[in-house]
């Protein structure tokens, strides 16, 4: 065999086992999608891996592959997530029965999933062995310290303390972001009772309105009366006053013509004549003497 046959025959075995082996990597390609050697994992949540059932990892989000048939992933939500709790049946305080409904806001921890997995196999688990019992028992608890009434009137209080108490009582691999009471449903009859309670408390309001209102204004008629009384008797002493100074003016002039008349009698004669029109009279009494002309 020739130097150019030899490296000829080379030649067509690499390339011969060029072919086989993209082949097997074809086929290994086809049998890792088949057997799901890949997995992605959502923004939203985080992958537990598991080895032959042991958790051997955990995956972020993004594309991730595994061993086929070894190994498997277990995805779990890490977002925030909401339960709803309906009709949670309690008594208030003062004995009265309440069906209340309310919703926790929850999220599980990403950097704990795989202990989730480990200790309570799901979301679900970690929901019925830590959640559901501690508010089943704190929404009883608090609301027994709370009345009736009270609790419909101060619902913020209500809400607050109840969602305090399962924050306080809720350990594990969870984190409680919220609680809102949705309602509070009493039996019919005493609802009823409560807005007869009402009715009458606004009736009650209204009539201490009306009578305010009535005690304002009596007391404006009482001031204005009082004040035209003070006009009235301030326009009597005006009057009175008024009156006793121009009798006591005429008094004194009385006294002051009496005292000049006592003093110079002649002037009687003056004012007489001062008045005489300057006629005699028409008829005399025989004897009599003329006005103003005095015999000496």
């Amino acid at each position: 065999m020739t130097d150019v046959e030899a490296v000829k025959k080379v030649r067509d075995s690499n390339r011969g086992f060029a072919k086989i082996a993209a082949g097997a990597a074809v086929l290994a390609a086809i049998f890792l999608v088949a057997s799901g050697g890949f997995y992605t994992v959502d923004q939203g949540e985080r992958g537990v891996i598991l080895r032959y059932g042991a958790v051997v990892g955990t995956a972020e989000p993004g594309l991730g592959f595994k061993l086929p048939l070894i190994d498997k992933v277990v995805k779990i939500t890490v977002q925030n997530r909401s339960q709803l709790y309906e009709r949670v049946s309690t008594y208030s305080r003062d004995q009265q029965p309440a069906e209340i409904t309310l919703s926790v806001n929850y999220r599980l921890p990403a950097e704990q999933v795989a202990k989730i997995y480990a200790e309570y196999g799901s979301e679900g688990g970690v929901v019925n062995r830590l959640i559901d019992r501690r508010v089943y028992e704190q929404v009883k608890n608090v609301f027994g310290q709370f009345n009736a009434v009270t609790a419909i009137q101060d619902r913020a209080r209500l809400n607050a303390e109840a969602e305090a108490a399962i924050r306080d009582t809720v350990r594990g691999p969870v984190i409680i972001d919220s609680v809102q009471i949705e309602n509070i449903d009493f039996s019919d009859a005493y609802e009823q009772s409560i807005e007869n309670r009402m009715l009458a408390e606004v009736e009650v309001q209204k009539i201490r309105q009306n009578a305010e209102r009535e005690k304002v204004q009596a007391q404006i008629t009482v001031t204005q009366a009082q004040a035209r009384a003070d006009a009235v008797r301030a326009e009597a002493e005006a009057n009175a006053a008024a009156t006793r100074l121009a009798g006591e003016a005429e008094a004194d002039a009385i006294k002051a013509k009496g005292a000049a008349l006592r003093d110079n009698p002649e002037l009687i004669n003056l004012t007489a004549a001062e008045k005489w029109n300057g006629q005699l009279p028409s008829t005399m009494v025989p004897g009599s003497a003329v006005p103003f002309i005095g015999v000496k």
